[in-house]
């Protein structure tokens, strides 16, 4: 077990601490960083977390033997892709990698943070001095924004192309292979420079996401604005919160109220949300002590910046013996971003996608030492590989039976074209003379 020291500050001005805190964390490799947003009824943890630098009696974790071996010694932080369910669900991707991360990769980090409320509480586990840093994160301007052009973002597939794929998944729904999935494609851009710490925090500034989360390792940055959530562990407390369902948000007070009526009540949406929280049910119930698994809350919609959300919360007790590892085997990856049932949706995903979906799909959080967990789902996320200047995002929808592969379509628009006007507005593009990232 690592030891920490442990050192507390109280603080006044909990948004202007928040934003330097992150400027400050521009300075370090790796970086982990992970922001509720204030929001409500989502039960974090903590307000936001910062992890910085890497323990200097620690190495990389890729592989799952050394995770394993590591969770409950201390603070991890990092990611699993999409592909780690390869791992035991059998299925060998087929599709080029555009962007290649591992399948998980993890750090114990130097230095942590936990913003909650009016306490800020470093944990160090080297010879850093906390009050030093303190003094500095606190005296370091919020991020600025640079001047740039947009980045034009392209897609991987063409409009029929997608038609086509969309339709043949379709088919195998109305056949009966399958009943609900997860269909995405890419958008992409080669050969541009970013500033991934300030392009996160515009996306986030704009999103404010209960589990936004920036990631910097190695040539990798992750910046995501997630509205879900995984699946969390607290002691022998499980509980997942797919989302399948969203509604525009309305400047009109009257007609917002309505939008969010409309989707709770709509019987497409209700369906696509009920079978996938149904696969989560079944999911846990492979690690859950017997009869605790229950659906807390069904078809529940909230608020976001942008959108309405229909969200749905499973709830399962497990032995406190029960690894960390084997709750998330058990239900990786998420039953909304693949399909029901998920070994035959996710094979029908990796012959009608056209490219791996990484870091996508995915899942960011951390373990902390007494092995409980918090993972997002890695969704309205852009990726960026410093070396080779790629940047990409993906979207997607559930397909059904009931579902206009035309209308799915638009939907995927939409949702890119939300990340093309971050990236018209806002600055992301490095200048010649760079800035040290």
């Amino acid at each position: 077990m690592v030891t920490r020291t442990k050192t507390v500050y109280n603080i006044k001005n909990f948004p202007d601490i928040k934003s330097r805190l992150f400027a400050w964390s521009a300075q370090f490799s790796p970086v982990a960083w992970l922001d509720s947003n204030d929001y409500p009824h989502h039960h974090n943890a903590y307000d936001a977390i910062l992890a910085v630098g890497m323990h200097p009696q620690a190495q990389w974790l890729n592989s799952y033997n050394a995770l394993q071996n590591a969770v409950g010694d201390d603070w991890l932080f990092g990611f699993f892709s999409y592909e780690f369910s390869n791992a035991w669900e059998q299925i060998v991707p087929t599709n080029p990698a555009y962007i290649s991360v591992p399948k998980l990769q993890f750090f114990n980090p130097e230095k942590i943070w936990l913003l909650q409320g009016d306490t800020l509480t470093a944990l160090y586990s080297s010879d850093a001095n906390a009050d030093e840093d303190f003094a500095q994160l606190v005296s370091t301007p919020p991020l600025d924004f640079t001047e740039s052009k947009a980045i034009d973002l392209k897609p991987r597939i063409s409009k029929s192309d997608y038609l086509q794929h969309a339709t043949a998944l379709q088919q195998h729904i109305l056949r009966g292979d399958i009943y609900e999935v997860n269909y995405c494609m890419e958008w992409f851009a080669e050969n541009v420079e970013v500033l991934p710490h300030q392009f996160f925090n515009a996306l986030n500034s704009i999103s404010k996401t209960p589990f936004a989360a920036y990631l910097s390792m190695k040539n990798v940055h992750l910046m995501c604005a997630s509205p879900e959530r995984f699946l969390s562990r607290k002691g022998t407390h499980v509980f997942s919160q797919p989302i399948k369902g969203t509604a525009a948000r309305h400047t009109d007070e009257f007609l917002d109220k309505a939008n969010a009526q409309l989707l709770k009540n709509d019987p497409k949406e209700r369906a696509e949300n009920i079978m996938i929280t149904d696969l989560v049910r079944n999911d846990l119930s492979r690690i859950a002590n017997k009869g605790s698994v229950s659906v807390a809350e069904q078809c529940a919609v909230y608020p976001f910046s942008q959108v309405h959300q229909m969200i749905s919360t499973v709830v399962a007790s497990c032995s406190e013996n029960t690894h960390s590892l084997d709750i998330i085997d058990a239900c990786f990856p998420m039953g909304s971003m693949t399909g029901a049932p998920k070994q035959r949706a996710m094979e029908l995903i990796n012959r009608h996608e056209v490219s791996q979906r990484s870091l996508y799909s995915g899942a960011v959080g951390y373990f902390a030492p007494n092995g409980d967990f918090d993972f997002n789902v890695v969704i309205r996320s852009l990726i960026y590989d410093a070396q080779q200047q790629y940047l990409s995002t993906h979207v997607g929808s559930a397909l059904t039976a009931a579902a206009n592969v035309e209308q799915e379509y638009e939907e995927c628009q939409l949702k890119v074209e939300a990340i093309k006007r971050v990236l018209a507005n806002k600055v992301a593009t490095q200048m010649s003379h760079g800035t040290k990232v």
